[in-house]
C-alpha cells in the first residue's frame, strides 16, 4: 500500500517482484494522479475486507492474489557488467550534465554513431510525461498504451557532423527487441523517472541495453 503522490508509487514500483499496488490518495482532489486511485475510505474498506478473510474458519482464499489489477509496462536498463535498473515511466541515458555526448545507438531500424543531449525511453505510464513534450516537437507520434509491451525512444537534440548522424532519432522498443547505446565519450548516467542520484555510470566501450522488464507494476483497481 502506498499512501501519497503517483511518484511515490513509481518509486516503489522499482523495488517489487509483483506484489500488488494499492495507491491512496489522502488529499483527493489535490493529487489528481492517475496512480494513487482509491480514497483513503475505500482502501480501508478493501484492507479490512481481505483481513477479514485471512480469520475465518478454516482458512479463505487468497483474496489478494484476485484482486482485479493493471499491469503496467515497465522499462528496465542494463549494463554490460551486470548491473541494472528499471522505472516506470522512462529512463534516460546521457551526458551527466545534459551537454553533448558520443554513441553508437543500435535499434532494429540499424546504427549509428551519433552526438546528442541524450535518449529517452518512455513506457505508456511515463507518456504523458517528460515523452510527451519530446513527442509533441516530432509531430506527436502515439505513445505506447500503458499495458502495451511495448516503449517509444527519442534522441534529444542529435547533432549532424561528418562523423555523427541523425537519421536514427525516434522509434519503438517492441516486445522482445531493444534499443542500445555504446558510449564512445568519457561516460554516459543512465537514471530512472527523473530521479538522477539512484543512477548507473557506464564509461567508455560499455554499452546500456533498454527493453521492456519482465514484471509490471500490478496496480490495483478501483
Amino acid at each position: 500500500m502506498v499512501v501519497g503522490q503517483d511518484g511515490l508509487v513509481a518509486n516503489v514500483a522499482k523495488y517489487l517482484h509483483g506484489q500488488p499496488v494499492l495507491g491512496v490518495d489522502p488529499e483527493p482532489g489535490v493529487n489528481a494522479g492517475v496512480l494513487v486511485r482509491h480514497p483513503v475510505a475505500a482502501a480501508t474498506a478493501l484492507l479490512r475486507g481481505l483481513g477479514a478473510d485471512t480469520e475465518a474458519p478454516g482458512g479463505a482464499p487468497d483474496r489478494v492474489a484476485l484482486l482485479p489489477v493493471d499491469a503496467l509496462t515497465m522499462v528496465r536498463a542494463d549494463l554490460d557488467d551486470g548491473q541494472h535498473l528499471t522505472a516506470l515511466n522512462e529512463v534516460f541515458v546521457g551526458h551527466p550534465s545534459h551537454q553533448s555526448a558520443r554513441y553508437t545507438l543500435r535499434c532494429g531500424a540499424g546504427e549509428e554513431r551519433q552526438s546528442s543531449s541524450g535518449v529517452l525511453v518512455a513506457t505508456g505510464t511515463g507518456a504523458t510525461g517528460w515523452w510527451a513534450s519530446l513527442a509533441h516537437d516530432r509531430g506527436g507520434r502515439r505513445a505506447p498504451g500503458r499495458t502495451e509491451h511495448r516503449l517509444g525512444w527519442f534522441v534529444r537534440e542529435a547533432w549532424p557532423s561528418p562523423a555523427t548522424g541523425v537519421s536514427l532519432t525516434e522509434g519503438v522498443v517492441e516486445e522482445g527487441a531493444d534499443v542500445a547505446l555504446t558510449v564512445a565519450s568519457d561516460r554516459l548516467v543512465v537514471f530512472g523517472d527523473g530521479v538522477e542520484d539512484d543512477r548507473l555510470v557506464a564509461s567508455w566501450g560499455q554499452t546500456v541495453t533498454v527493453r521492456t522488464a519482465d514484471a509490471p507494476l500490478r496496480l490495483v483497481r478501483p
